[in-house]
C-alpha cells in the first residue's frame, strides 16, 4: 500500500454507501489520494478504530471518546436522526417500564445505540446480548430475546416480522433535548497531518454533495446494500440519514454531540473528552 492510499472504513449499509458513491465509482478528482473502501459493520469498525488500524473510518459516537487522542471527527459525514433512531421491538406490546430485568439484543457494546439505551432504562437495569445488527429481527421473533434494539434498516422493516415498537430512541432523545440524535461520524487519523486532513476532508465531503446532487444514481448504486429494501424504501432510509448535517454538522449538530458526551460522561458511561480537540480544525 503506498503512502497516498488510504483505508476508509464503512458499514455495508445504504447510507454509507451513498454518501461514498462518488469515491467507489472513480467519479470525483481525489487528487493524489486513493481510497480502499474497507465494508465492516459499525461495531468491527469501532473496534477497528481502538486499535487505529484505518486512516478513516465510521464510528459510533459511543466509540468516540475511547479514540479521541488518535482520531479527530470530520466536519462532513454524520448520521444524526432528527426526532428518530434506533428502535427497540418485542413480540408483544410493551411498556419502557417493562424492559427493566428484560433480555435485550443489542448491535455491539460501543453502538450509539447501546448508550443511548442506558441513558433510558439505566446501565445493569436489563440484561442485553451482542448480536448481529441483522439478525435482531429474527431473534425477537423466534423468541431467543425479550426485545431487540434495531438499527439500519430494520427501523423500517420490523414491523414485516408483526414486531412491535417499544421505543423510539430518536424521540425519545428529543423530548429530553430538543436536538437530533447523533448516532455516528467519520473520522480520520490526527498522524496523517493538517495539511494531509484539510485535504481528504474536502474529498468526502464532495463525495456526499455528488450523491446529494446526483440522488437516483447514487441510490442505484447504494440498493446493492439495501438488505430487503426496494428502491423506494431504500431512498427513504437514505433521506433518514444522509441530511443537512453529514454535509456539515452546523452548531445544531455540534450542540447535540456536546449534549450527549456530556449526558454520557455525567452517567458514568464515557469517559470525558475536550469538545476543542474533538473535531478536524
Amino acid at each position: 500500500m503506498s503512502d497516498q492510499t488510504l483505508l476508509l472504513g464503512h458499514s455495508p449499509d445504504p447510507d454509507d454507501a451513498f454518501m461514498f458513491y462518488a469515491l467507489a465509482e472513480g467519479l470525483i478528482d481525489t487528487g493524489p489520494w486513493r481510497f480502499e473502501h474497507v465494508l465492516q459493520d459499525i461495531q468491527t469498525l469501532n473496534e477497528r478504530a481502538l486499535r487505529g488500524e484505518l486512516h478513516i473510518t465510521a464510528i459510533s459516537m459511543h466509540a468516540f471518546p475511547y479514540v479521541a487522542d488518535r482520531y479527530a471527527l470530520t466536519p462532513c459525514g454524520s448520521s444524526m436522526g432528527d426526532r428518530y433512531g434506533p428502535i427497540v421491538v418485542a413480540r408483544e406490546p410493551r411498556t419502557v417500564e417493562e424492559l427493566v430485568g428484560a433480555t435485550i439484543a443489542i448491535p455491539g457494546e460501543m453502538t450509539t445505540a447501546f448508550l443511548v439505551l442506558n441513558l433510558l432504562l439505566g446501565r445493569g437495569k436489563y440484561h442485553h446480548r451482542v448480536v448481529m445488527f441483522d439478525q435482531i429481527l429474527d431473534a425477537v421473533a423466534d423468541g431467543k430475546v425479550d426485545a431487540g434494539l434495531v438499527i439500519h434498516e430494520g427501523q423500517l422493516t420490523y414491523q414485516d416480522q408483526g414486531l412491535h415498537k417499544i421505543v423510539d430512541l430518536g424521540e425519545w432523545w428529543y423530548e429530553q433535548t430538543h436536538l437530533p440524535l447523533p448516532l455516528g461520524g467519520n473520522c480520520i487519523r490526527r498522524d496523517l497531518g493538517p495539511t494531509a486532513i484539510t485535504e481528504i476532508n474536502g474529498i468526502l465531503k464532495r463525495s456526499i454533495e455528488f450523491g446529494l446532487s446526483h440522488r437516483a444514481e447514487a441510490v442505484k448504486h447504494a440498493l446493492q446494500y439495501a438488505r430487503n429494501m426496494g428502491t423506494e424504501l431504500a431512498d427513504r432510509f437514505v433521506g433518514m440519514y444522509v441530511n443537512e448535517w453529514t454535509v456539515d454538522y452546523g452548531d445544531v449538530g455540534r450542540r447535540a454531540v456536546r449534549e450527549l458526551m456530556t449526558r454520557g460522561h455525567q452517567a458514568g458511561l464515557l469517559p470525558e473528552v475536550d469538545e476543542s480537540k474533538m473535531y478536524v480544525s
